[in-house]
């Protein structure tokens, strides 16, 4: 008997209508979906596929052990979360092997930060698989913020907020369009080393971007020391004339 194939789904920055036609059907036919959330809380990516999952389909709740309670250098982070992640892989590959296919939700787009990608990369060179791309949260953010972003030969840099403010700030210094990702409890860093970058005037705060409880400010404005999960820092390349 053949055995299944795994969907690896991108479900979008928040906003249910930015599902793609194409994640909407694989997510209403898979007899399984398999999804990831923090615990005690219903999995983001799996309340974006809302009623799209029919009646009797067979669900997999994959909760993480660790989201930011402990720093990601802790040696514990990385032991946990490859244990994690390898019983979650062994979990779909059950159903794999029993011939069922099985959609694996992301948010925004699976190989960009997705923790999709660490069961990827355990399960796609065992079994068919395909993945369906999805827009990226950044996307949402800057196009909710009316921020057109890159413009003729602007380079853009997509940075983690768990670099060393050095680190930030020398990078920064050197493109011309960023987006801070993992800002969490990096805020207060990221904020200084955008000042060192001489791009204060720029830097844009976007909480939640596409969802309810939407938020947009100007980062200076910006007196918290701290971001929730669904955060980044955005700013915009030059803007020049053409």
């Amino acid at each position: 008997m053949a055995a299944g194939t795994l969907f690896t789904i991108g479900m979008g920055p928040g906003d249910p209508e930015l599902l793609t036609l194409k994640a909407v059907r694989i997510i209403g036919s898979a007899p399984v979906v398999a999804y990831f959330a923090k615990r005690g809380r219903t999995g983001h990516a799996r309340s974006i596929a809302g009623a799209h999952v029919p009646p009797g389909t067979i669900e997999l709740r994959f909760e993480y052990p660790y989201t930011t309670e402990i720093a990601v250098d802790d040696p514990r982070y990385i032991a946990e979360l490859g244990m994690f992640y390898e019983r979650s892989a062994a979990e779909i590959a059950v159903h794999l092997d029993g011939a069922r296919d099985v959609a694996l939700l992301c948010e925004g787009d699976p190989f960009f930060y997705g923790s999709a990608m660490y069961l990827f990369d355990r399960l796609g060179g065992s079994y068919r698989n395909e993945t369906v791309p999805g827009i990226p949260g950044m996307s949402g953010c800057w196009s909710r913020a009316g921020l057109p972003f890159t413009h003729g030969d602007d380079v853009l840099s997509v940075l983690p907020g768990t670099l060393d403010e050095a680190s930030l700030a020398e990078r920064l210094a050197l493109c011309d369009a960023a987006v801070i990702m993992k800002v969490g409890r990096n805020l207060s860093k990221i904020r200084s080393a955008i000042e060192t970058a001489g791009l204060a005037d720029r830097a844009v705060y976007v909480e939640r971007g596409t969802m309810p409880g939407e938020r947009i400010v100007r980062l200076n404005e910006m007196t918290e020391p701290t971001a929730p999960y669904f955060a980044m820092v955005l700013v915009p390349g030059r803007q020049r004339a053409r």
